[in-house]
């Protein structure tokens, strides 16, 4: 696989704006919060089109629109289409400023994901920044709080970047409210870095969330992790949630080696039995261990964006090894491609893909 920087499939160029189909790729969320964040970075004005098209419900849900009202506030944006269930959006973004920030997603919705889209932009500001965010802090389908904090924030301090995060109040879908700030420091320099091995293993631990639920699910499935993963009892644990954080139901898996942490979510729902949701979490562990790529497939998607800015910004290739070159992974890099003059290469091994971002 050899993408260059021209037309994508995902985006075209009229007049000086780039276009962006939401339809194309994987059709959710992502080509929105990459665009909107990639047109805060280099200034270009962004039109999306067909949002959101591949989900049961198109266009902008809540927190995709707390995401552009974010990048809005920001850069000092103008925005047209701003509004729930709009499949068009116009974003021509200003300035970028560093500051303190609040943003609710005023639901459940993902707040990581609020994050992650004004994030590249503020972590080459002119100054630090404070944010807090408010709403779903471990949700399906994105990433939750405890792999940010352990996962992407140190793979960021390598490029030189500074995000120190801090969890207020957990918050699971339907209930919301959950709580976290964030601090960017921004790079005096991003410099990009190769991750290639994981390095030697130093931990791995279970945490059961069951915030609002009896306390017999955690251990039900905590008990399914002893017996197929072999953890022992110590590397089992009970989570943190306060009982009026819920109702919620989270088990994560944390693979700390010297190169990389890993951290895998399943999370549990009303009739969905404990052993079936260990189950999950189990394969999603065992595949990661079966593989000798450094990044699982979450950690690959968001790693291209920051990485790639940190090589357009040097002048300088790097390179990843990963588990797996997902169709998100895909869509994220015509979507970077589209902004960005850079490369992606990748190669499939035996038991991983190795991945190259040039300078195009």
């Amino acid at each position: 696989m050899n993408n260059q920087n021209k037309n994508t499939g995902i985006a075209t160029r009229s007049l000086g704006v780039i276009e962006l189909d939401g339809a194309s790729g994987e059709g959710g969320g992502q080509i929105l919060r990459t665009g909107l964040a990639l047109a805060m970075c280099t200034r270009q004005p962004v039109r999306f089109s067909r949002i959101r098209a591949g989900r049961a419900k198109p266009g902008l849900m809540r927190q995709h629109l707390a995401c552009v009202q974010a990048a809005a506030a920001v850069s000092g944006a103008q925005v047209e289409g701003a509004e729930l269930g709009s499949q068009t959006l116009v974003f021509t973004p200003g300035d970028v400023r560093a500051g303190e920030y609040r943003f609710d997603v005023g639901s459940a919705g993902s707040c990581t994901l609020v994050l992650q889209t004004v994030l590249p932009a503020l972590m080459s500001a002119a100054g630090e920044s404070q944010i807090t965010l408010t709403g779903g802090t471990h949700n399906p389908m994105a990433p939750p709080f405890h792999f940010l904090q352990r996962c992407f924030a140190p793979l960021l301090a390598r490029l030189g970047v500074g995000l120190e995060l801090a969890l207020v109040r957990h918050g699971f879908y339907p209930a919301g409210g959950g709580r976290f700030t964030a601090r960017i420091v921004p790079a005096a320099r991003l410099v990009p870095v190769d991750v290639l091995t994981r390095g030697e293993r130093l931990d791995a631990f279970a945490e059961c969330l069951t915030p609002g639920i009896p306390g017999r699910v955690a251990a039900q499935e905590l008990a399914v992790l002893a017996e197929r993963l072999g953890w022992p009892r110590d590397k089992l644990l009970h989570g943190d949630a306060r009982q009026d954080e819920g109702p919620g139901n989270a088990l994560m898996a944390t693979l700390a080696h010297t190169g990389v942490t890993e951290l895998f979510t399943a999370f549990g729902e009303k009739g969905r039995p404990a052993e079936q949701v260990a189950g999950e979490l189990v394969r999603e562990v065992r595949a990661y261990i079966a593989s000798e790529g450094a990044l699982g497939e979450h950690l690959t998607d968001q790693w291209m964006l920051p990485l790639a800015l940190a090589v357009q910004a040097s002048g300088q290739p790097a390179a990843f090894t990963c588990t797996e070159l997902s169709l998100h992974a895909r869509t994220q890099i015509e979507t970077v491609s589209a902004f960005l003059p850079v490369r992606f290469a990748a190669e499939q091994l035996h038991r991983a893909w190795h991945v190259t971002v040039s300078p195009a």
